[in-house]
């Protein structure tokens, strides 16, 4: 008992803002937002759009061929936002572990600093946990958080962060309430409500030097754009729109998730996904003997996270 009170976390009651943290990589969140309200002909199309991004995971066989979902056992979902510069591999920008337990109807989700300094499994080597997926894409990252964390992954869901800018573009843009003025990427940002086109909006996301929260203000960030996404979606989704959603998705997402999975997903570990505890692993950063800025985890805080997903997992 002492040790679930050591774990800063935060219960969310609305089931609209549990979508929204699930949806940072977009493909959850995409079918989460259409799977019950829309008609049986367009089933087809999303069928095929998930088959498309099931397509160059880069995954092992093995995890390729995951049944968890399917066998409806505790499952944990490895959230990938990555930011692709043109002709490089990226590195995963936003880092979200996703654990739900349709027995216990018990979910968590975890967001990892990307600047975490671990064991980078296959290189033999302590680095940033988001040069993982730059080494080794999905498998190395996947295999990476697995060593941190303790716990198996069971999928993986990934997004170019360009898919970002799309989403918001296709929407017409979207607003979101900024905490304090800064500029980012030649867009400059004032204090209150703000409108964002697609470009404004990926500036707006990477943004986190300036940011006295650091990595965790940035992924707040993301998170307000992709609430901002989902919400217009709910209001203003067409059959066009839609369509043109499905190809964002098949243009710039990635996972080993099934269509028939995400059906199972969405109706049978619903209610662990609404009864959701947002953890927060503690820690600090500086820059070390080699120049390079890191963030190491508090050794107590990692612990107890362990082991509070490692009951969450359990039968």
């Amino acid at each position: 008992m002492e040790e679930k009170k050591r774990i800063k976390k935060s219960r969310h009651k609305k089931s609209r803002k549990k979508r929204v943290l699930w949806t940072i990589a977009g493909v959850l969140g995409m079918f989460l937002l259409i799977g019950g309200g829309f008609a049986a002909f367009l089933y087809q199309k999303l069928d095929s759009t998930v088959d498309r991004i099931n397509e160059g995971t880069g995954l092992s066989e093995e995890r390729q061929n995951k049944k968890t979902i399917s066998e409806k056992k505790p499952v944990s979902v490895l959230l990938l936002g990555i930011d692709r510069r043109e002709g490089e591999q990226g590195r995963s920008d936003s880092i979200i572990v996703m654990t739900l337990n349709p027995n216990t109807d018990r979910s968590a989700m975890l967001s990892i600093p990307r600047d975490t300094k671990t064991e980078i499994v296959g290189r033999d080597m302590q680095d940033k946990v988001n040069h993982a997926y730059a080494f080794g894409g999905a498998e190395m990252a996947t295999a990476s958080v697995e060593k941190l964390l303790g716990i198996p992954i069971d999928y993986v869901a990934e997004v170019d962060m360009k898919g970002f800018k799309d989403a918001v573009d296709l929407f017409g843009g979207v607003e979101v309430n900024n905490a304090f003025a800064f500029t980012s990427d030649g867009h400059s940002f004032t204090t209150g409500p703000v409108r964002l086109t697609g470009d404004q909006a990926l500036a707006y996301s990477r943004m986190r030097y300036e940011d006295p929260n650091g990595d965790f203000g940035r992924q707040e960030r993301q998170r307000q754009v992709i609430s901002a996404i989902v919400n217009k979606g709910v209001d203003e989704i067409s059959i066009a729109k839609f369509n043109n959603m499905l190809e964002v998705l098949g243009n710039n997402a990635k996972t080993n998730i099934t269509f028939q999975e995400l059906r199972t997903l969405s109706m049978e570990y619903m209610p662990a996904f609404k009864n959701q505890d947002v953890l927060r692993l503690e820690g600090s950063g500086g820059k070390e003997g080699d120049g390079i800025y890191y963030w190491r985890p508090d050794s107590t805080s990692l612990a107890d996270i362990r082991g509070y997903l490692n009951e969450l997992m359990e039968q």
